[in-house]
């Protein structure tokens, strides 16, 4: 089951993503599938016909980093593979939807995409195993962990480097049915490629991960995990477009700009 959070003008709805004849549509619902109860209104809206994708999840709470879970991407940045989780986190006010700007920092001339699979929290989740926490995740999206690489080196904390507006595009949608144990994460800037990994290569896997951080963090409806990205890992400039594609989930573009005084 794919879950989309669209907008065609008005105050942004969700609806289930189907698929009819080779076109797919947005069988819409009433309701919040991470807060309220939802229902089908019955009302059908084929995929661009002025539909507008957003974001899938706006955490209320927390977006949860974690740092250098692909080995092959710590030793291309020259870092030694980290014996747990190296965690940090991103604001909400980080998260944008497919389509929308990422917006190059003033504080900034070295900024990175980094494609990962994201993990959505779909209830409270606090002290799990690994076994019980499969059962506290509502699904799958994707995500670009941009990084200010000199602010990060520079910062000596990674607040400022990974949390800044727009440093964190989701979508396009969350898919609950996704099996993540072997799936292709890629990247591609103007239509390069530039990142092709796998979730096999993952250094902690996402059940791992929910528990992990629920020892120390209460994870809440709508908390997003950021996975880890594969190596290949380079920076974007004003023009460029980013694409970050999971296998069997979907495609996150998103366009770079860098807004001078006078925008």
């Amino acid at each position: 089951m794919r879950i989309a959070r669209f907008t065609t003008g008005d105050d942004p709805r969700y609806g289930f993503i189907q698929s009819e004849n080779g076109k797919e549509y947005i069988a819409v619902l009433s309701g919040d599938p991470l807060y309220t109860p939802i229902a089908p209104t019955g009302e059908r809206i084929e995929l661009g016909d002025g539909v507008r994708l957003l974001a899938p999840v706006i955490p209320r709470s927390k977006v949860v980093g974690v740092g250098r879970n692909f080995a092959d991407h710590a030793k291309e940045m020259g870092n030694e593979i980290p014996s747990s989780p190296l965690l940090f986190f991103k604001p909400n006010t980080a998260v944008i939807g497919p389509d929308d700007p990422i917006v190059l920092p003033d504080f900034s001339q070295e900024v990175s995409y980094e494609a990962e699979l994201a993990i959505v929290i779909g209830r409270l989740t606090k002290d799990v195993s690994p076994e019980q926490a499969r059962s506290h995740i509502l699904g799958y999206t994707v995500a670009n962990d941009v990084t200010a690489r000199d602010a990060q080196r520079n910062d000596g904390q990674w607040a400022r480097a990974k949390g800044f507006d727009s440093s964190c595009p989701l979508g396009p949608w969350i898919d609950t049915d996704l099996k993540t144990e072997d799936v292709q994460i890629r990247s591609r800037v103007n239509g390069e490629l530039k990142q092709d990994g796998t979730t096999q290569d993952m250094i902690f896997d996402p059940a791992f991960l929910v528990s992990y951080i629920s020892e120390a963090f209460t994870l809440l409806p709508g908390d997003v995990i950021l996975t880890g990205t594969p190596a290949g890992v380079g920076t974007i400039t004003h023009g460029d477009r980013v694409e970050c594609e999971i296998e069997g989930l979907g495609v996150l573009s998103n366009p770079v700009v860098r807004r001078s005084w006078d925008d």
